[in-house]
């Protein structure tokens, strides 16, 4: 992986799970009109080793409107509970493959 590419090939993430430093996330989340629930399905299956990132739980609790981005401290204490330092490499995934990734990694 180059130290710029932000996309990992699944040989490179299988290659490197476990590695202190590698930290993946699960970030599913579904429109509510597709009655899935993105948190049981972590439960039953995901990556070895990957942590369940709450796309409705790690927000803006200061409006209303959904998914906004939590303040700098919020979000810095959200990641720090899932272990994730500055100089770990990020692995970000989602059950669609492009939906609510791609939020999480920005």
């Amino acid at each position: 992986m180059a130290q710029d590419d932000p996309v990992v090939s699944a040989q490179w993430l299988h290659e490197h799970l476990g590695m202190p430093d590698v930290k993946v996330l699960d970030a599913s989340w579904y429109m509510p009109v597709e009655n899935r629930d993105p948190w049981k399905e972590y439960q039953v299956a995901h990556i070895p080793g990957a942590l369940f990132f709450d796309l409705d739980g790690i927000v803006d609790r200061t409006t209303d409107l959904p998914h906004m981005l939590p303040s700098e401290e919020a979000f810095a204490a959200a990641i720090s509970e899932l272990d994730i330092k500055n100089q770990d490499k990020v692995i970000v995934y989602d059950g669609k493959g492009f939906f609510s990734a791609p939020r999480v990694w920005w």
